[in-house]
């Protein structure tokens, strides 16, 4: 459910026009600086680089692209919040927000307050992997074995809180299972020992575990998404794989500072959507390995709020702290 306050603003700005002559008509008339949490050729930078560079030729100014890394994306969230709502600093961020804001209480910022959801525009599903040792061949093995075993297997992340770590212990929250959480510096070194029998499963991102299951080097379960991955179409969903509620994707999208005037989050909101169409940017997504999502202002507000109240169940069940 949409707090009311937020949704309001987000209803004005679809209702309220661009006044002509004022500053908000004018809009954009100087470079954007877009902020994005993560290193450079991770995948948020990458999908946020795809939007920035299509939404500079929207919107005919520049769309310059900062890296501000370290602490799961919330210090380039923090310098969002404190950013000036003109509609010239926007954030690119993932889930990792939703799951910073649910878990830490002590943010420098109030995530439901101080930042706006204005459009989603991709939603990746994780792939379950095993090692091509792994006695698993289906998600109902590798539930068979952690209840007869509890809490001696081991899965792997790319970081505590990162997107990865939660769909495992969502996982286990469902299934009711325990296991052994073993953090990496990445994606990649936790594909290594997944794939060296060094731990026993991994809820890797697509871009790292799908590469691992065409090349046959890991046997891939299931995707976390609620219908089946266009790249990979004969992989079941987690729901289908009789895991019944679980459903999660790798989020991303665009935010600006509370107090931006609702008519150019509407500029912002719709030339996104509109880029989203074009057949060369769902192109580019394919071949990122991207699951595209366009949601528009309300949608993607919606799945921000909803995501955050789901994660703090979650994490509270896991006494996971991020703090």
């Amino acid at each position: 459910m949409i707090n009311h306050s937020i949704k309001k603003i987000i209803l004005s700005a679809f209702a309220l026009p661009l006044i002509i002559g004022s500053a908000v008509a004018a809009y954009p008339d100087k470079p954007i600086k877009m902020l994005i949490g993560y290193a450079p050729g991770s995948s948020t930078d990458i999908v946020g680089r795809m939007i920035a560079n299509d939404l500079s030729l929207a919107l005919k100014q520049p769309v310059i692209v900062e890296n501000r890394g370290g602490a799961a994306g919330t210090i380039a969230a923090d310098a969002e919040a404190k950013s000036p709502p003109d509609g010239y600093t926007i954030l690119f961020a993932q889930n990792g927000l939703a799951i910073n804001v649910a878990a830490n209480p002590k943010l420098p910022f109030n995530g439901q307050k101080d930042l706006l959801p204005v459009v989603g525009v991709a939603a990746t599903p994780h792939i379950l992997i095993v090692g091509n040792n792994s006695k698993a061949k289906t998600v109902a093995d590798l539930l068979m074995m952690l209840k007869a075993d509890p809490g001696k297997l081991s899965f792997g992340s790319s970081g505590i809180g990162n997107s990865d770590h939660m769909a495992g212990e969502l996982f286990l929250a469902t299934t009711g299972t325990q296991a052994i959480h073993i953090p990496y510096k990445g994606g990649s070194p936790a594909a290594t020992d997944l794939v060296g029998g060094q731990i026993d499963f991994y809820f890797a991102g697509m871009p790292v575990g799908l590469p691992l299951y065409k090349g046959d080097k890991a046997k891939a379960l299931a995707v976390t998404g609620k219908n089946r991955f266009s790249g990979a179409p004969e992989l079941v969903t987690m729901q289908e794989a009789g895991i019944k509620g679980y459903e999660m994707a790798l989020w991303q999208g665009m935010f600006v500072p509370a107090g931006t005037p609702p008519a150019i989050i509407s500029v912002l909101s719709s030339t996104v959507l509109k880029i989203l169409e074009t057949p060369e940017m769902k192109d580019r997504f394919i071949k990122a390995g991207v699951q595209i999502a366009p949601m528009n202002t309300l949608q993607f507000t919606d799945l921000y709020l909803s995501d955050i109240a789901r994660w703090k169940v979650v994490i509270e069940k896991a006494k996971i702290k991020l703090d």
